[in-house]
């Protein structure tokens, strides 16, 4: 089983900032994740030519299920607010996305704690302080039913506000608890591995550099489990023609747990 978690950037390239679908599917086929987690996931939007991105992902990939959550609604350039709870599905929106090859038992969708007034922020190039407003944050919680057995699995992206995001990843590990059985966690968490151990308590299957994407000096993409999931037999950051982040891959091999339920 391969479970890929990447921050897609809308599906832009960071060398001219353009939306290429044909690019973007051609992408996830290269990837062929039998789980995918994506973050930063366009839809209706028109930097993105309109298109629902997570459904493009989901027909490039041969997805069974394809769900979608909402974080922010409307132009990112113009009028941006956080998603209803229960948004309306003609609106442009932008969020995070969970594709699986295999069937869904169950879903649901979580909105995460957020800061609400604007909040400092210190810029590097150039060296600047600035007010930052930060966007609503969401992840998506889905039970699906593998050949080695149930697996719980959520794609999330956290904030970049140091201690907030540790705030929300808590939330979330607090969400993943009350289904027993094992479980991985995806997504740009925007902290490094120490941190994401350290809150999750569950244990990282990738470690590899995945961010900025020409030169990757910090891991902030993770695959993290709980419980027996298989045996790792790869994981790897992978460099493609689109977004700011590498995608990071992990091979699983279920076969012995598949063995276990006959």
């Amino acid at each position: 089983m391969r479970l890929v978690t990447f921050n897609v950037l809308h599906g832009a390239s960071p060398e001219d900032g353009e939306v290429d679908l044909d690019r973007f599917a051609a992408a996830v086929r290269a990837l062929d994740p039998d789980v995918l987690a994506l973050q930063e996931v366009d839809r209706g939007q028109s930097r993105s030519h309109g298109a629902d991105l997570a459904q493009v992902a989901g027909a490039a990939m041969g997805a069974a299920t394809t769900r979608f959550v909402a974080a922010m609604t409307g132009d990112p350039h113009q009028r941006w607010q956080p998603a209803l709870r229960t948004p309306d599905p003609d609106a442009a929106a932008y969020g995070v996305a969970l594709l699986s090859r295999y069937p869904l038992v169950g879903w649901r969708d979580l909105r995460l704690p957020r800061i609400t007034p604007p909040v400092p922020r210190v810029r590097r190039h150039p060296r600047r302080i600035e007010l930052a407003h930060e966007e609503l944050r969401a992840a998506v919680i889905a039970r699906l039913e593998t050949p080695g057995g149930p697996l719980l699995v959520a794609s999330a992206h956290l904030s970049f506000f140091p201690g907030w995001n540790h705030l929300q990843l808590y939330a979330l590990r607090r969400a993943l608890s009350v289904t027993r059985g094992p479980a991985v966690l995806m997504g740009d968490l925007n902290m490094t591995p120490r941190p994401a151990r350290a809150v999750t308590r569950f244990r990282p299957l990738a470690s590899a550099p995945t961010f900025p994407v020409g030169e990757p000096r910090f891991q902030i993409d993770h695959v993290l489990a709980r419980g027996d999931v298989g045996d790792v037999v790869d994981a790897r950051a992978v460099r493609l023609p689109m977004s700011d982040h590498r995608a990071l891959v992990v091979e699983l091999d279920r076969t012995r747990l598949a063995g276990s339920r006959r």
